[in-house]
């Protein structure tokens, strides 16, 4: 009793230790993210400078007292993997999903595991073992090759706003591919141990390994995901069900010990059930048959976070970096092997699935990064295999450090390169917000523009009407025959030297324009008439500011009873009052507080817009050059305003 009570002691000591280093290690890791390096790489540095062969605070007997930490987050590596197999998402590339899914992981695995085997006289934990050996892990470090990261995916996809079919078969063949090399991998495992162990390989060991995969699936499948269900439909506060979806987690591992040992101790044979499989199905099954995935994937996207800051630190705390020099060479050799084998599984196919030659060049690109579940394999190798794992996890950490350095870009490239992207443009200098772009003649347009003349602005009505076939309102300047909604048509009615586009069309002739002026111009504000409610997202995206009909007049009337003065004073109905938003381009105001501004008694600063983010003001808030602010007051003020914080 003493001896348990003193092991657990022992445990929870070097637990909180550990939890202290990673909390440590973020810190350390976000000044990475300075130099546009990945948080990851920062994780895995400080992890290397704490562990045994730097500063020790992390001892090497360590790792097995750690080995729970490891796999809660190996489980929570294959739930996240299993949300992002989401049926009903995958259908409209099904064709290009289904054969470039094909080339990166068949062609990728059936070649690197040949190029690795022909390789690994070269490879020194290789070298001294037979053929059988040599076989099992060339299949490992194949399927570990094929490995990609969803999360990095999705970071540079979000990145660039990118669209289109090239990005649509990437994320659709990152996820499944990431659900099979799983499945993939536990094969491999399943082969390796009978193959290492010895043992004769013949029908029995066959039919064994079938038996281990059956079983995983179906406990996996059913069981689990039975189990998860139960557990997401308990109404509980979310943090507890969260430590519940994790216990469940490592219940896989506890199970997977369990009937290892309780196995080979009645029948004489260890029966290897798959946790990850098993975790992964059970996502799988929530994800897809039950109601409960948005609240799934909200727990895994808050928990995820963390989950990663522990392990990747421990993954770096636990790397044999004392052999790193004799391997560099080998890591070099692999990362070498999965470039060729990846280029040539994406050529393959990109044909097999009759994608565009242009695309398949770029093909390859978008898979090169890896991250968490690479990690994750190469962990659960090193601690099957103590004799030659740790120096396999080693080199195949490295090579996914060199994958997440040159990845990222990559993908980039590839996005600009198929016109997929739809980041923001850079806005032009605009001399205040003084131009406007109406599309759309009818008559609120026209009372619009009269409005902005009137307060002046300098107003351009664009319509697709020809010229004389429509009383043409005096002081507007009117663009006729808009034929389209394309950037062609948009640069005849200048809408490059616009600061405000207003749209009046149909909902998809609105998001049309505001895609491209949101991409090619970054036009500063785009105010849209929305037509229908269900389009609302789509233009919160690229932050227009909607208004919506049927609703607007309500709105008006609520601010009106509820607070009336205000709602008079903002919309410039007080007599002798306005607003106006002013840029400020005059570097004299620079880095001035509102308290120290000598502003007109009458004026008042409401907000400020920096970078896209609204600040509510107050005495303290300093003003930066290019900030927009909101100013209230009699015209006359405002002017003198304008002047002195215009350059």
């Amino acid at each position: 009793m003493e001896d348990f009570i003193a092991t657990y002691k022992d445990i929870l000591i070097v637990t909180l230790g550990f939890l202290i280093i990673a909390v440590a290690s973020f810190q350390v890791a976000k000044k990475f993210q300075w130099v546009q390096l990945p948080l990851i790489t920062g994780l895995i540095f400080t992890g290397i400078l704490a562990g045994p062969h730097l500063l020790d605070l992390v001892h090497t007997e360590a790792k097995e007292h750690l080995q729970f930490i490891n796999e809660i987050a190996l489980a929570f590596i294959a739930f996240a993997a299993g949300s992002e197999l989401y049926l009903r998402e995958l259908r409209s590339r099904f064709k290009s999903i289904k054969w470039n899914t094909f080339g990166q992981l068949v062609v990728t695995f059936v070649a690197g595991s040949m190029l690795v085997y022909f390789a690994a006289d070269y490879i020194p934990y290789m070298a001294g073992l037979g053929t059988k050996a040599k076989i099992a892990i060339s299949t490992i470090t194949a399927a570990i090759f094929v490995a990609r990261s969803p999360a990095s995916a999705i970071a540079v996809i979000n990145e660039l706003r990118a669209k289109g079919p090239f990005v649509q078969t990437v994320m659709g063949v990152t996820v499944v591919k990431d659900f099979l090399v799983i499945v993939l991998f536990s094969v491999c495992m399943a082969l390796a141990e009978t193959m290492i162990s010895g043992e004769q390989f013949n029908f029995y060991s066959v039919l064994f390994i079938l038996l281990d995969l059956g079983l995983s699936f179906v406990i996996g499948f059913y069981v689990y995901g039975w189990i998860m269900k139960v557990v997401m439909s308990f109404r509980i506060d979310r943090r507890a069900k969260t430590i519940l979806v994790l216990l469940v987690g490592y219940t896989a591992y506890v199970l997977y010990h369990s009937v290892r040992e309780l196995s080979f101790e009645m029948i004489g044979h260890s029966i290897h059930l798959e946790p990850l499989m098993m975790c992964i199905l059970a996502s799988f099954y929530v994800t897809n048959y039950t109601k409960y995935r948005p609240e799934f994937i909200h727990i895994l996207d808050k928990i995820s976070f963390y989950i990663y800051v522990v392990f990747f630190t421990l993954t770096g705390a636990t790397l044999a970096i004392d052999v790193i020099g004799s391997v560099i060479w080998v890591t070099l050799i692999l990362f070498g092997i999965r470039m060729i084998t990846m280029i040539v599984g994406a050529y393959v196919g990109g044909i097999l699935a009759g994608d565009p030659m242009k695309q398949n060049h770029l093909g390859w690109m978008p898979y090169v990064t890896q991250a968490g579940v690479g990690l994750g394999l190469a962990t659960v190798v090193a601690n099957e295999f103590p004799e030659w794992g740790e120096q396999f996890a080693t080199v195949i950490v490295s090579v996914i450090v060199i994958n997440q350095f040159i990845g990222p870009p990559l993908f980039k490239y590839a996005i600009f390169k198929l016109g997929e992207n739809r980041t923001r443009g850079i806005p032009g200098d605009y001399e205040g917000v003084k131009d406007a772009l109406i599309f759309g003649y009818e008559s609120q347009s026209v009372a619009l523009a009269r409005q902005l003349t009137d307060k002046g602005w300098n107003v351009k009505i664009a319509t697709k009407l020809t010229e004389g076939s429509l009383e043409e309102p005096e002081r507007i300047e009117m663009v006729y025959g808009l034929k389209e909604c394309s950037k062609e048509e948009l640069d005849k009615a200048d809408a490059e030297e616009a600061g405000v586009i207003v749209c009046m069309l149909t909902d998809d002739e609105n998001l049309k324009i505001c895609e491209t002026a949101y991409q090619h111009y970054g036009t500063r504000d785009l105010v849209v008439r929305l037509n229908h409610r269900y389009n609302n997202a789509k233009f919160l995206e690229l932050d227009a500011k909607v208004v919506y009909p049927d609703t607007a007049i309500v709105s008006l009337m609520d601010h009106f009873v509820r607070s009336p003065q205000a709602a008079s004073l903002l919309l410039g109905m007080e007599k002798g009052q306005d607003t106006l938003d002013i840029e400020i381009t005059n570097t004299d105001i620079h880095g001035i507080t509102l308290r120290d501004l000598r502003l007109p008694g009458d004026v008042i600063i409401l907000s400020v817009v920096r970078a896209g983010t609204t600040i509510i003001t107050h005495g303290y808030t300093r003003l930066r050059y290019k900030d927009i602010v909101t100013v209230v007051g009699s015209p006359k003020s405002i002017k003198q305003v304008q002047m002195r914080f215009e350059a």
